[in-house]
């Protein structure tokens, strides 16, 4: 609610105070199953299972950037992005939430505001905004994390009420979607879609306006995605409004009990809830005379049921505060509490993702303070009861397995080699490798280049260039790898000179 003041370049000063004493489980000990996460994901009443079954839990922070004019994560004018995402994993954060705007499908956007300098950045030169996410998130499943993805702006102008505009209708929201299931397909590091961020008035739920009936337009768009990438989870954000009752913008899912989000596939429905405090505004729960004990009740009514009534799995997918005021604070810690699972509920519990990562968040900060660097020990120590274990990684390289909903372990990783180089052009091999636990049938590489490299010619296999990026798909004759077997490939290129890039590789 009222969140113009949410992308602010400076971050607010906080005086922060010592959180209260973590309660309860701690972080790492929070999910019984120290192993779960592999593979794709589905629901199960108020779970989210991986693809062997096990309860998963989101414990993640939000990374804005490629929803502004900078068509970019933010901070990699001061950072490598390799640094950060390892930051984020060393404390905790297990899920990553990428906001971004439809403008980066267009063809003329280009990230800026990016270091390229020694030591940071190198391989993100030349990529444009989609090339630079693929790195984004090879590399954070190389580091156990999984990625959400959210449809936050139409435009880099700003949010909007309804998931269309003037100047971007339904079609062109639904094309994008459909694209991004499409780029992530078996590269089961990308979970889900959060399909559009923070609906509110006019925006209603089950009202039957096709204009205007947000329930209404996730089932389109979540039936499309779906119908290029059945694995994925849909989270659907509430309204603003529902039955004359209002709250956070995206907060209200009083009505999904009467009109759930039915969608083709079953069991890939997540609501998510945003949550903030005075920091972002005012609300009428924050001045009741028993705050912070009325929250719980507050959060029971909006979006809690739905868990609560095992109906779903609720995810809070953004939340935070500068915690400047003993309110904040209260309200933090009453959130932290609500959020913690407990032997009520058992291992499973809401899913959360914290806003945010940036500390130049205007109404917010965030975990990191404004070098970019220092962690906001305060902030974070709030949430160090909730957080939970990693997920497998993808292993080597920037590579990614891609587990099916299933339940297979499917894996494999890359090895690019240059065999030789000759000024005006090359001959490159690259070796595949079953890294996974189960044999495999198909399998794809990709890579960017760092320079103009053009593939001229490849043998067992066949590609695609699309600029700097090539992806190579199996021939008939070596799609099926064992369980550590290795097939390979090779071709030709010119100009000759460029550095070995990083290879991503995807397994079914």
């Amino acid at each position: 609610m009222f969140r113009s003041l949410r992308r602010a370049r400076c971050a607010v000063a906080a005086a922060l105070l010592m959180p209260l004493t973590p309660l309860g489980l701690s972080a790492g000990s929070a999910h019984a199953a120290d192993a779960a996460g592999a593979g794709y994901w589905h629901t199960s009443g108020r779970q989210i299972l991986d693809a062997a079954g096990h309860p998963v839990r989101i414990a993640g922070i939000n990374w804005f950037g490629f929803e502004t004019g900078n068509h970019v994560v933010h901070g990699l004018w001061s950072r490598d992005y390799k640094s950060m995402i390892d930051q984020m994993k060393s404390l905790g954060y297990n899920t990553i939430r990428l906001p971004y705007s439809d403008d980066i499908f267009k063809p003329s956007t280009v990230p800026d505001s990016i270091d390229f300098s020694t030591g940071k950045n190198a391989d993100l030169q030349g990529l444009n905004s989609l090339q630079v996410m693929d790195k984004l998130v090879a590399y954070a499943g190389q580091d156990g994390l999984k990625v959400i993805l959210d449809r936050h702006r139409p435009d880099a102008g700003g949010q909007s009420a309804l998931w269309y505009t003037s100047a971007v209708p339904e079609s062109t929201w639904i094309a994008d979607l459909k694209a991004l299931a499409a780029r992530y397909r078996g590269q089961d590091t990308v979970v889900g879609i959060d399909l559009h961020n923070e609906p509110h008035d006019p925006a209603c739920w089950g009202c039957g306006d096709a204009a205007t009936d947000w329930r209404l337009a996730a089932q389109r768009a979540g039936n499309a995605v779906l119908s290029v990438n059945p694995d994925l989870l849909i989270f659907v954000e509430g309204v603003q409004t529902y039955g004359g009752v209002s709250g956070w913008w995206g907060g209200n899912l009083m009505g999904v009990g009467q009109y759930p989000v039915q969608l083709d596939v079953a069991d890939r429905v997540v609501y998510s809830a945003h949550d903030y405090a005075t920091s972002v505004a005012q609300q009428p729960w924050f001045s009741d005379p028993s705050f912070p004990d009325n929250m719980p009740g507050v959060w029971d009514r909006y979006w809690g049921y739905l868990f609560k009534q095992n109906i779903a799995p609720v995810w809070v997918g953004e939340f935070g505060t500068t915690l400047a005021s003993a309110t904040d604070q209260k309200w933090l810690a009453a959130l932290v509490s609500y959020l913690r699972p407990t032997s009520t509920y058992g291992a499973d519990s809401f899913q959360w993702t914290f806003w945010s990562w940036n500390p130049n968040s205007g109404d917010t900060g965030g975990i990191l303070k404004d070098d970019w660097v220092t962690v906001d020990t305060v902030k974070d120590g709030y949430l160090a009861s909730v957080k939970a274990p990693l997920f497998p990684s993808t292993g080597g390289g920037s590579g990614g397995g891609g587990g099916g909903g299933g339940g297979s372990a499917a894996a494999c990783s890359a090895a690019y080699t240059v065999s030789s180089d000759w000024g005006s052009g090359f001959n490159a091999d690259v070796k595949v490798t079953n890294s996974g636990t189960t044999a495999i049938s198909s399998w794809k590489v990709t890579w960017t280049s760092s320079g103009s490299q053009q593939v001229t010619n490849m043998w067992n296999a066949s590609y695609t260039q699309s600029g700097a990026t090539v992806t190579a798909v199996n021939a008939s004759h070596n799609g099926s790898v064992p369980v550590g077997g290795s097939v390979s490939f090779g071709f030709g290129g010119a100009p000759g000179g460029g550095a070995v890039p990083i290879v991503s590789c995807t397994a079914t």
